[in-house]
This record gives C-alpha cells, sequence and structure tokens, in this order.
C-alpha cells in the first residue's frame, strides 16, 4: 500500500524500531525491497536520488514505482532524496511522490529554513511529507563541493520551529558513499540532538554507520536510515558474478533472477538490523 513518511515514522518512534530508506535505480531492485518488506511483514521506504533523476524523468520513475508500491501488501513510501532545486521538488510533489526532501544544508540557515517552508506548504495541500536536513552530511566520493557540518542545535531548533518539517536529517558524524571502511558517530552531539528535537530524526550514509551504532541509534528518535552503498554492492558484484560464471548468458530476465533475490537478502538484513 502507498504511504506517506508520516504514516510510517510515527509507529517507528513509538515502537522503538526504524524503517530503512533505499535508493533504488530500477524496477529490479525496487521489486527486490518490496519482496524483502512483505516477507517480514514490515514498512520500507524506496527513495530516487539526484543521479536517478537526471537519468530518468520524475514521470517515468513515479510510473514505474507507483504501481509496485500500491500493490504491495505492506505499508511502501516513495521518497525523493536530497534535491536542491524547490521547482524539481514541487515538480516531484505534484508527479505523485508522497516524500520529498528538500536538501538546504549548503545554504545559510535562514534561506534553508525559508526553502523547507516553501516546500511544505505545497506538500501539505496533497498530503506529502518533507525531510529536511540541518547541518551538512559530507560524500566520500562523487560530491566533493558538499561540506562536513555537524548539526548544530540552535539551528535545528529554528528550522522545526519555522519551517515545520515532518523529520530532519542531521549530521553526527556520518558519511554518504562509504564503502567498507566506518565512522565514529559523534553521540554526545546526537545525544544533544535527541533530547532537545521533537521529531523522528534521519540517518544518511547507514553503509558506513558501524552495527552496534546503528541499532543504538535506532532504539531512540532515529526513525528512517538512508541506505544505497551496501544494496548497489551486491547488486553490481552479484552481476558480475553472474556474467564470470556463464560467459553466453545474455538474457536480462535470466539474469536479473539471479539478481532479484541477493538484492532482496541484503535489504532483508538491514530490515532486520533496524528492529522490525
Amino acid at each position: 500500500m502507498l504511504v506517506n513518511l508520516t504514516d510510517l515514522m510515527q509507529p517507528a518512534l513509538k515502537g522503538g524500531y526504524a524503517v530503512p530508506c533505499f535508493n533504488v535505480f530500477g524496477y529490479e531492485d525496487a521489486l527486490a525491497v518490496v519482496n524483502a518488506a512483505q516477507a517480514r511483514n514490515a514498512g520500507v521506504i524506496l527513495a530516487v536520488n539526484l543521479d536517478m533523476t537526471l537519468f530518468m524523468p520524475l514521470e517515468h520513475i513515479i510510473g514505474m514505482l507507483k504501481p509496485l508500491a500500491q500493490s504491495a501488501t505492506v505499508p511502501v513510501c516513495l521518497h525523493l532524496d536530497h534535491n536542491y532545486d524547490i521547482p524539481t521538488v514541487i515538480k516531484a510533489i505534484d508527479a505523485g511522490f508522497t516524500s520529498v526532501m528538500y536538501d538546504g544544508s549548503q545554504l545559510p540557515i535562514a534561506e534553508n529554513v525559508a526553502g523547507v517552508k516553501q516546500i511544505v506548504t505545497h506538500a501539505k495541500s496533497k498530503n506529502v511529507s518533507v525531510e529536511a536536513e540541518v547541518g551538512s552530511v559530507p560524500y566520500a566520493t562523487g560530491r566533493d563541493h558538499i561540506k562536513s557540518e555537524l548539526t548544530n542545535l540552535s539551528e535545528a531548533l529554528m528550522m522545526l520551529e519555522q519551517a515545520k518539517p515532518d523529520v530532519l536529517a542531521v549530521s553526527v558524524g556520518n558519511v554518504h558513499r562509504l564503502e567498507n571502511t566506518f565512522v565514529d558517530i559523534d553521540f554526545a552531539r546526537f545525544n544533544e540532538l535527541q533530547a532537545a528535537l521533537d521529531v523522528p530524526l534521519v540517518i544518511h550514509g547507514t553503509s558506513g554507520v558501524k552495527t552496534h551504532d546503528i541499532q543504538t541509534l535506532a532504539k531512540g528518535n532515529v526513525c528512517k536510515f538512508n541506505i544505497g552503498t551496501c544494496l548497489r554492492q551486491r547488486f553490481g558484484h552479484t552481476l558480475r558474478k553472474t556474467l564470470d560464471d556463464n560467459p553466453s548468458l545474455f538474457d536480462r530476465l535470466t539474469i536479473m533472477k539471479t539478481i532479484i533475490p541477493e538484492v532482496s537478502d541484503e535489504a532483508d538484513k538491514m530490515i532486520r538490523l533496524l528492529g522490525q
């Protein structure tokens, strides 16, 4: 069933667990995620990142993912991940996404708040949830212009009081797109934020967070973890092995029947890790 982010976050906040938000790049990995969620009777978020929106028009993405979400036996949210352009985020809301993230984290806090407030105003009339980010979560690769800046409590409070997003992404030492290495979460900063912010929190860069730290964060106010790298690695490694083991294989559907269960297994691990 198709839901918005708030439909998933409030039960998670009350239940002491978190919901995985998986970046997907096509029908096959989206199907793998939904299959894993249905097997565990767990809610899940299918996220579309900036790279995907540059590869495929928003309307085409929705046409691919919305029927999958609607036919699922568990709650599925369709989420537009980091986007820095207000008109594009509004277009995504109108196209059918049930959750959007306007990322103004690279702007002065007043401009970030103003942008989120504009998005919230448009989104609420369509029952779409809004995610904001205060502070800045850096990237290990690919986006060197993104700064690294821990979330400031007074700025986070300003965002919540003035713009009123449904969830808030925080920067507490987490890093996007880490491969085979892990960060140290600044729990002193996180605990300060958690104690003062009355809203579900979001951690980006989950693939680079240690298992124990993920579990600790999920038992608190972190109700959404963004996950991309580990799923893409499982997809890519399985594809490579399948083709190496079967040099004459060329049929796409046959190849994907091997990959989908592997990606489902990876998604299942993360769903279980987050407490569902």
